[in-house]
């Protein structure tokens, strides 16, 4: 189907001061600026909801048909601040929606936009108690930072090394609490081990997605050897670089083949944005255009789902006869089984 539900989806109706799409330059991708805030995209499609404009009649339908888990963005329960950040007066029936849903057993997972000197430290351990005490329909709360670009044009802050250690530090006190990998990198702290993350089910969000890469790669076979030299180039985004300079270290280990690791510098975005999801064609293009390899391995989370779009509207043939190299697209960007499969 072209779309997940048959009639209109339901907006959103937020102006959040952290918005994402409002701070996209024009000339991406037209679905790009499409703001969606509906709770059965959330069922179907594991996307996050305010639950700013949910209606009674909504309330009703979910009851009715016991739906769930949702995915709800909370951000805070502090009703001033959640109507303040979401400039939404809606949106301070945040912890009475999600008392509703205890009521009516209907299971959510959280996730909290860290905002610098507004809703950490102090606020954020409100939320977290308030959240684990809404008990067993809270199946997981992912911390992740706020992310600014160069076309922001007012102050907020980013989350440095000081807040992303304050942070870590109050979300070990919930157990069901975690902090997307960004925290750790900026801390320099080693990644947690996958216990950490329970089930891994924010896992999209960047919570435990380098965790699961490197445990992934430790399970694959290696081959020893290669029938014919080859060389390939890993583009990859800079908060997973690590991560792939440990596999490409072992991958170099394979007679007759040889990896490199290309990080992508967002001069698009600006350099605080360093996620493979958001890497436009130039700057990969700026990339690895210049160096000596056979092929280019990128992420599928580059592009557009089922095509070979990228952000920016340009795709993937515009890429390959900029640069004249050949590239191999990992669809499953948590392991790198495809690519041992394809060198043998």
């Amino acid at each position: 189907f072209e779309s997940a539900v048959f009639d209109r989806v339901k907006p959103c109706l937020n102006h959040c001061i952290f918005c994402f799409v409002d701070q996209q330059p024009k000339g991406l991708r037209e679905t790009l600026y499409i703001k969606d805030d509906d709770y059965r995209l959330s069922y179907l499609q594991g996307t996050y909801i305010t639950l700013t404009n949910l209606t009674e009649k909504d309330k009703e339908r979910i009851a009715r048909m016991h739906l769930g888990p949702f995915y709800v963005s909370v951000h805070t329960t502090n009703p001033d601040l959640r109507v303040k950040m979401l400039r939404n007066p809606n949106a301070g029936k945040a912890l009475e929606n999600l008392q509703w849903f205890k009521n009516h057993e209907i299971p959510f997972h959280a996730q909290i936009v860290l905002c610098p000197g507004l809703n950490d430290g102090v606020e954020l351990e409100r939320t977290l108690q308030d959240l684990t005490s809404l008990g067993d329909i809270l199946l997981s709360a992912a911390i992740v930072p706020v992310g600014i670009t160069q076309f922001r044009e007012d102050e907020l802050k980013q989350v440095d090394k000081k807040v992303a250690a304050e942070t870590i530090q109050i979300a070990a006190k919930y157990p069901k609490v975690c902090c997307s990998d960004e925290f750790f990198l900026l801390t320099g702290e080693e990644i947690p081990p996958c216990e950490y993350y329970g089930n891994f089910s924010q896992l999209d969000d960047g919570v435990g997605a380098i965790r699961y890469l490197l445990d992934d790669f430790k399970t694959l076979e290696l081959p020893k050897k290669i029938k014919a030299p080859c060389k390939a180039a890993f583009a990859t985004s800079y908060a997973a670089k690590d991560a792939i300079l440990k596999i490409a270290e072992q991958l170099n280990k394979i007679e007759n083949f040889e990896a490199l690791v290309c990080p992508v510098k967002s001069d698009y975005w600006g350099e605080d944005i360093t996620v493979a999801g958001l890497i436009t064609t130039d700057d990969l293009i700026k990339t690895v255009k210049d160096i000596d390899v056979d092929f280019v391995i990128i992420p599928s989370v580059m592009l557009k789902p089922y095509s070979e779009d990228f952000l920016d509207g340009k795709n993937l043939d515009y890429v390959r006869e900029q640069t004249g190299k050949k590239f191999f697209v990992i669809q499953n960007i948590y392991s790198m089984k495809e690519l041992i499969e394809y060198l043998k």
